[in-house]
Order: structure tokens, then C-alpha cells, then sequence
């Protein structure tokens, strides 16, 4: 059996569920996310625990079961607390700064970088070297949070770019040099 898959879902107060078919609604907090659900998975609500079964033992529903469990557990927890990731800007020169809704990043080229916002999810900039990107949607924080680091990912010789914090990057040594 599936350790993963068979953990119940608690529904923290102020959370809200609902199965309708093989849909799944979590909405609180002025917040709707919705996820569909293979129809080899059954999704069960007992009170305020969310319980996922699946309907037989073959390979492909096994490898479903966890996954739709740990689906609607990120909702549920994405609905309840959020999600945010933070990114660090590495190089002399390089600042970010939000506008509006609009993310401006000057990473040394001959032009800003500009990226607005999108629906579900809030840019905050504390200083001109850190962004946090938060939102409900686990899924597409980690998305516009990839999106900005493709902007200049960190290079491994001097570490200059966008990384992750909690990302380490190998260094290299670089060219030696001619012996004298």
C-alpha cells in the first residue's frame, strides 16, 4: 500500500472542500483552486478529513494514488498558510525593484527585464538583491519562480545571477594561466 496515498488530509478551520465527481474545490481566504482527479482514484470526505483510496492494485493506479493525495494536500495546505520562494541576484550591478505589478530587473544587459505579475501571485522585493514570490498554487509559484531565474541563472565561475537561497552552486576554478 501506498504510505503517501493513505494519509489522511486534515481541513484546517477556515478551509473549505468540496468533491463534486472526480473534481476537487479547496477555496478560503478569497482564494478557489481546483484540481481533477483520475477516475482511478476515489476521493472520500469523512468531517473535516479528506480520505484518497484507489480502485485496484496495478502499477499506473499505485503511482496515481500518492500522487493525488499529495495534490489535494498542497491545495489544501496552499488555501491554509501559501507558498512563497525566494530568490537571491548575485553580481555588481545587478537590482531588482518592483513597479506597480511589474517586476524590473536590471541583470546587465542593454535593456531591463520586465515581468508582470500573473494572476494568484504576489512579487514582494525587500532589497534590490532579494525577490519572494508567494501564492496559494504550489504549482505556479514554482513556475514564475523558474521563469525568473531563467532570466540569468547563476554562472559557476564568479556565482553571478539569479539562484534560489537555499541553492548552492559549484564553482569552478577557471583557466590557469601561463607559468613564468
Amino acid at each position: 500500500m501506498s504510505r503517501i496515498g493513505n494519509m489522511p488530509i486534515e481541513i484546517p478551520a477556515g478551509v473549505e472542500v468540496k468533491v463534486d465527481g472526480q473534481t476537487v474545490t479547496v477555496s478560503g481566504k478569497g482564494t478557489t483552486l481546483s484540481q481533477t482527479i483520475n477516475p482511478l482514484i476515489g476521493v472520500e470526505m469523512d468531517g473535516n478529513v479528506i480520505k484518497v483510496t484507489r480502485k485496484n492494485d496495478e502499477k499506473e493506479t499505485k503511482s496515481l494514488h500518492g500522487l493525488s493525495r499529495t495534490l489535494i494536500a498542497n491545495m489544501v495546505e496552499g488555501i491554509d498558510k501559501g507558498f512563497q520562494k525566494q530568490l537571491e541576484v548575485n553580481g555588481v550591478g545587478f537590482r531588482v525593484a518592483k513597479e506597480g505589478t511589474n517586476l524590473v530587473m536590471n541583470l546587465g544587459f542593454s535593456h531591463q527585464v520586465i515581468m508582470p505579475e500573473k494572476p494568484g501571485i504576489t512579487i514582494e522585493v525587500p532589497a534590490p538583491n532579494k525577490i519572494i514570490i508567494k501564492g496559494a498554487d504550489k504549482q505556479a509559484v514554482g513556475q514564475f519562480a523558474a521563469e525568473v531565474r531563467e532570466k540569468r541563472p547563476p554562472e559557476p565561475y564568479k556565482g553571478k545571477g539569479i539562484k534560489y537561497i537555499d541553492e548552492v552552486i559549484i564553482r569552478k576554478e577557471g583557466k590557469a594561466g601561463k607559468g613564468k
